[in-house]
């Protein structure tokens, strides 16, 4: 993983924390994808408490696989 440096949300910006999110798992699996996005709003970038996530993915980088498997070693 490369750090990047850390840019301020726009005031109009308001991320969900992540730790608020609840989906029933009674639900059908497409139907908790769906439930998750709703509430989360972009997968992408979100809040864990007082930590900003951002996920980005680079064409030519490892798979999460690689990365996993680099973490558990």
């Amino acid at each position: 993983m490369q750090m990047t440096e850390q840019r301020a949300e726009p005031a109009s910006t308001i991320l969900v924390d992540i730790r608020d999110v609840s989906v029933s798992k009674e639900l059908p699996r497409e139907e908790r994808i769906s439930e998750f996005i709703r509430q989360i709003k972009d997968p992408y970038c979100f809040k864990c408490g007082r930590f900003t996530v951002r996920a980005s993915f680079a064409a030519d980088g490892a798979t999460l696989e690689d990365c996993i498997k680099g973490i558990i070693r």
